[in-house]
Parts: structure tokens; C-alpha cells; sequence
């Protein structure tokens, strides 16, 4: 079908304004055929959940199965650094199907239960408290450095066992690692440099917690229990505990970034939240799961298709490369009342910013209590939040929605 939408998804206002571009896109064509990078691009919410629920139909194992050209183009001199890329991310418990995965992904999953989770919450509430102060001080944060990124990043190294002077290096691998996500065409540079450091980094962590019984309290030692149960190799010990750093805060930030700056732009929202007129469940509840809904943190997941299957109209062949759109999704007329507005009050709330099915997020409790706790602080402290910007940067990344900076003032 021809649509009014350019195929680009790297220009600048496919980047500051997905909403606008990919709800076109979802008005137009909700199941595109992307020719520029030769790729299905899904925005609407049916769709999505419906393919979510067809795991079978549509591969987590991306890097393993796609055969096309990288999509934005690379440097021709780095495909060999996109080949190391590819065997590194096939490691990854979420880049396999069942059963695989299955039997990967139990290795931790009891370790994020909600009844788990809850033990953290004191030290989430103590982080926030000293980042808040030192803010309180000056008056001013940016919210982006001096807390979205300070907290989650604290508080899964922590939960990892990672030395507290390892974590602005950490910090700094990952910023590597978002290069996933980016078009440069010298993007492979960055990411594979990362890679390397962070394997040379948690190998002998890694060999040491192996070496050792189980501690049940330490998620590297549990990680790595699944080498000595034969559900991971040494390697994908390696990786998954890259993968749990990266993904353990990078969302988490960007849900606390995006969500104050939507509060900020919605004054009559934050009044709301600080009187705590909600009815159950509690407003900062609902008010967390509209800032997943409203700007979420993660824009988009690839699959790739196991066999021909058919959607939206559309036949999708065997081997075709595919991208679902939560930024469009979770803002579906078909599915949301009034979607481009942000109301904490909705509820139920349907967003699927932590996807569905068996590859729902697997640390979506400890991002939820993160958020709120976070919004829960800054009600409690501040009667106004306001920006000290009017333009907003964010990252070139199809993968994530992430602001670059977030100046505020405090009253």
C-alpha cells in the first residue's frame, strides 16, 4: 500500500516524534512493508499482542535466522565486527525460542517475582532520598544524569554484586551497547568495543561465583548456577549477565525520564497525583502505568518470520524480518479512549510496554516498583518541576525512547 510516510525511521522527526510518524503509519498501513531496510513494520495494538501470542510464527532468534543486509547499511570494512555482533547477541536467553528459552530464562526467573522483588524496595526508597537531597542543595538536576540514571543503575549493580566503583564504567559500556539501536554506518565500532570489554570485565566475576555454592541473594551467583545445571554454557552465562545490566536500567531510566517530563507538561496530572484523588488502585500505581503507556521506554522489538503467515492482510514470508511498534500501540485509538492524552486516572490500562506473552519482560516488577517509588518521591517533595528547557534531544535509536538531558528546577 502507498502511505504519505517516508520509509527513513532515523530522521529527525521519526526520532523526537514516533507518535506522529508510526500513528500515521498505523492509520495508513498498519502492517508495512518497509523497502528501504526490507523489513514488516507493525504499529497497531491487535497486531502486536496477536503476534506476541504466535511465538511460534514469528522468531526471537533474529540474529541467528535473518539473512539480509544489516538495515541502516554499515561500513562494508565492519562486517566481520557485525558477524562478532550477531554470535554475541545469540547468547542471549531472549534472542531464543521455546524451549530454549524456557529453560534459560527459569534459571533467574524465580529471582524476580514480585515477592522478591519487594525485599529491594527499602534500598530503592534510600538511593532516591540521597539523590534527591544532593538535588535539594542546589535546587536544580539534570533528571536524566542526577537521577533516572543514578537509580536503576544503583540498584542493579547491587542486586549483581558489582563493586560500587565499577558502575560509571558500567554505565559507560551500555551507552556502547545502545549502539544496536542506531543507524550510523560506523555504528558497529562502538557496539563490538563494548562487547569486548564487558566480557574481559565479568568473565573472572563470572569464574568466581561458579566456583562457589549458590548465594540465592546474589543474581551473578544465581546466573551462573545455570552453568552447573547444564541450561547454560560459560559463555551464555557471560552474555546474560551483560544483558541483565543493560536491560536491568536502561529502561528503567528512560521510563523515569520520560514519565517527569510528562508530568511536567501536564501540571493538572501532577496535581492530581500529589492529592492522591485516585481511586484503587492507588495513584501512584495507575500513574506509573500511564507513564509506561504514555512515552514508553522501549519503542520497538524484532522478530523474525518462522514460516509464511499472514497479517493484517498481509503474507509475510518465511525468513522476512519484522518490527513491532509499542509507541504506536500503546497510543491505539482501537484500543485506548482519548490515547495522545495523558490521564492517570485510566484504568484498566492495556499498554504493552513490557510486551506480552512468554517474552513479557522479565524485570518488569522491579522497573514498575522503581517508577513508582520515584514518582512517589518527587510528589512528596516538590510542588513544581519545571523544565528549564524547550528543546528536547533524544537519542537516534529505533529501539529505545531516550531523552539526552533533562534540566529541571526544583520548588
Amino acid at each position: 500500500m502507498v502511505t504519505t510516510v517516508a520509509d527513513d525511521m532515523f530522521t529527525g522527526d521519526a526520532i523526537s516524534d514516533p507518535y506522529s510518524y508510526y500513528g500515521k503509519l498505523r492509520d495508513e498501513d498498519p502492517v508495512h512493508w518497509n523497502e528501504l531496510y526490507e523489513l514488516w513494520v507493525v504499529t497497531g495494538h491487535d497486531d502486536l499482542v496477536w503476534m506476541t501470542r504466535h511465538h511460534e510464527l514469528f522468531s526471537s532468534e533474529f540474529w541467528k535466522r535473518d539473512q539480509r543486509s544489516p538495515y541502516p547499511a554499515i561500513d562494508e570494512s565492519d562486517m566481520g565486527l557485525y558477524q562478532f555482533m550477531r554470535e554475541f547477541f545469540m547468547d542471549w536467553f531472549i534472542q531464543h525460542d521455546r524451549p530454549v528459552h524456557t529453560d534459560q530464562r527459569k534459571v533467574v526467573h524465580k529471582w524476580f517475582n514480585p515477592n522478591s522483588m519487594e525485599l529491594w524496595r527499602p534500598m530503592v526508597r534510600s538511593v532516591i532520598k540521597d539523590c534527591l537531597d544532593e538535588a535539594d542543595a542546589s535546587g536544580h538536576m539534570d533528571v536524566m544524569r542526577d537521577f533516572a540514571t543514578p537509580l536503576p543503575l544503583f540498584v542493579i549493580a547491587q542486586m549483581m554484586g558489582m563493586p560500587h566503583y565499577d558502575r560509571k564504567f558500567i554505565r559507560s559500556m551500555a551507552e556502547k551497547l545502545l549502539f544496536i539501536g542506531r543507524g550510523e554506518t560506523d555504528r558497529m565500532q562502538p557496539l563490538t568495543e563494548a562487547i569486548k570489554e564487558f566480557i574481559e570485565y565479568l568473565t573472572p566475576l563470572v569464574e568466581e561465583k561458579a566456583a562457589k555454592p549458590v548465594d540465592e541473594n546474589d543474581l551473578l551467583s544465581v546466573l551462573a548456577s545455570g552453568e552447573k545445571t547444564g541450561a547454560l554454557t560459560r559463555d551464555e552465562v557471560v552474555a546474560d549477565a551483560i544483558l541483565l545490566l543493560l536491560a536491568g536500567h536502561e529502561t528503567t531510566i528512560n521510563l523515569i525520564c520520560n514519565g517527569t517530563l510528562a508530568f511536567t507538561q501536564h501540571p493538572e496530572q501532577w496535581k492530581i497525583l500529589k492529592e492522591g484523588r485516585l481511586e484503587e488502585p492507588d495513584a501512584i500505581t495507575r500513574a506509573t502505568e500511564e507513564c509506561l503507556r504514555y512515552d514508553p521506554p522501549v519503542k520497538s522489538i524484532q522478530r523474525v518470520a518462522s514460516v509464511d503467515a499472514e497479517l493484517g492482510g498481509k503474507l509475510i514470508r518465511e525468513g522476512d524480518r519484522i518490527r513491532w511498534f509499542i509507541s504506536s500501540a500503546n497510543r491505539d485509538p482501537k484500543k485506548h479512549d482519548n490515547p495522545d492524552t495523558f490521564d492517570i486516572s485510566r484504568w484498566p490500562n492495556t499498554h504493552v510496554a513490557f510486551g506480552s506473552g512468554i517474552h513479557h519482560c522479565l524485570g518488569a516488577t522491579l522497573a514498575r516498583l522503581e517508577g513508582q517509588e520515584a514518582f512517589k518521591a518527587l510528589a512528596e517533595r516538590y510542588d513544581n518541576i519545571k523544565v528549564e528547557t524547550n528543546e528536547f534531544e533524544y537519542q537516534p535509536s529505533i529501539t529505545f525512547r531516550s531523552l539526552k538531558t533533562l534540566p529541571v528546577s526544583l520548588t
